[in-house]
């Protein structure tokens, strides 16, 4: 059996054994009680920026003491750990920062709360951000942080051959073709191990040449054939030809971040979590980032970051909801700047002067975040992700033995195959 249909097989039998709860048995906050300590669980701090914003909390609200769990720090292992939690109905967690692709699915398992859209002011925060908090028309928690993928490049060998940075596929192809030759570097690269961030790369791909994956609702598959195979064969042209790296292969956030800013790659895509780090690095004042590049002009990043959802199992939902206003408020979204190095969900803080001067790439990164455009919204994307990984993966696996068409229409049938079970 093809390993992609081994894969649908199982997502199928497990999607078999899910049912979604009735809208009347989702709990509403008015219903909701509870004031008292509370905790915090989240992916793993490594900056060392959130336990004193924690601890301002705790200073003026001593009864009302939150503790921080720390989660692991992969996506993947963050939601197995949240989901064992919430599945055994356990009351540990209250407050949760969820990844962004999980609203539909934890809000339609009935493992989180509807918020009221009126006490918190989403008006001043970036729309984009707030669509990835929204399922079915209700919002079901609150943006805290955001992220979108930038395209890191070397500017000074930009400027040494009278380069604009690439704002097309094809502009991408050429400048990396060429500053590999000559300078003896890798072209181009992204996250293209078989994982999550193989499905975000893909998914970028697939918007940057003006097509879809899913519908808005995530219950159909809308891929147009002809633009997901413009957006794979931008990736499986590149490997073959040699202006991405066979070993990118094997990278994912870290491998990717760690070969650009040591010097080994010309163009890199990644998260803001780069930046910092490359500063300090042998191409400190080397680089800079731009949007990435698309099939005819800018192309479309997928939008990454963390939502504060209320469990449906706490006991301190009241508490919970107050820490969620106090810490999505502006001045905490300041701090998740400029000490947490994250990219903020309140627009305004974009425009700042002071800012800008100290974060030059503020504005580049606000054009990013506002024409992004979401990951498959699925209840099932853990599944969905599953298959699109997969079939990606094997696509850009020498010796490319398999056209893109056929890999794309494979693709097709297996998330139809999900979405037919909702």
């Amino acid at each position: 059996m093809p390993r992609l249909a081994v894969v649908v097989t199982a997502v199928i039998l497990l999607l078999a054994s899910c049912t979604a709860p009735d809208e009347e048995d989702l709990p509403e906050l008015s219903d909701a009680g509870g004031v008292g300590p509370f905790t915090f669980a989240t992916g793993r701090d490594t900056t060392g920026y959130l336990q004193p914003l924690l601890d301002a909390w705790n200073r003026e609200h001593p009864a009302e003491r939150v503790t921080l769990i720390e989660l692991p720090e992969a996506a993947d292992e963050q939601r197995a750990q949240v989901v064992a939690n919430l599945q055994a109905r356990s009351d540990e967690y209250d407050v949760i920062g969820l990844d962004v692709v999980w609203t539909a699915e934890f809000a339609d398992a009935g493992w989180i709360i509807p918020l009221e859209r009126e006490l918190f002011p989403l008006n001043r925060f970036l729309p984009t951000v707030v669509d990835t908090a929204v399922y079915r028309d209700r919002l079901w928690a609150v943006p805290y942080t955001s992220n979108a993928g930038l395209l890191y490049y070397r500017k000074d060998l930009l400027e040494k051959e009278g380069l604009s940075p690439p704002k097309t596929w094809a502009e991408l192809r050429k400048q990396a073709t060429k500053l590999s030759a000559k300078y003896d570097i890798g072209g181009y690269a992204g996250q293209f191990l078989a994982y999550e961030g193989l499905t975000v790369n893909f998914a970028e791909a697939v918007h940057s040449a003006g097509g879809q994956i899913l519908s808005p609702d995530g219950t159909r598959v809308t891929m147009n054939a002809d633009r997901a195979v413009a957006g794979l064969d931008f990736l499986v042209r590149g490997l073959r030809e040699g202006w991405i790296p066979q070993e990118s292969l094997s990278y994912k956030e870290e491998e990717s971040r760690l070969a650009f800013q040591e010097g080994r790659l010309a163009f890199a895509r990644n998260w803001l979590h780069g930046y910092g780090p490359a500063t300090l690095s042998p191409v400190a004042g080397k680089f800079a980032v731009t949007r990435l590049p698309g099939l005819d002009g800018p192309g479309s990043s997928s939008l990454g970051g963390v939502n504060l959802g209320i469990s449906a199992y706490s006991k301190r939902q009241k508490s919970a909801l107050e820490f969620i206003r106090y810490f999505t408020g502006l001045d905490n979204q300041r701090r998740v700047l400029t000490e947490g190095s994250f990219p903020p969900v309140w627009a305004e803080l974009y425009d700042a002067p002071d800012l800008i001067k100290r974060f030059p790439y503020l504005p580049v990164l606000k054009q990013s975040l506002l024409s992004a455009t979401p990951r498959p919204a699925s209840v099932d994307y853990n599944q969905v992700s599953l298959v699109i990984a997969n079939a990606v993966s094997r696509a850009l696996t020498p010796p490319f033995a398999e056209p893109s068409s056929d890999v794309v229409a494979s693709l097709k049938a297996g998330l139809s195959e999900i979405t037919r079970h909702r």
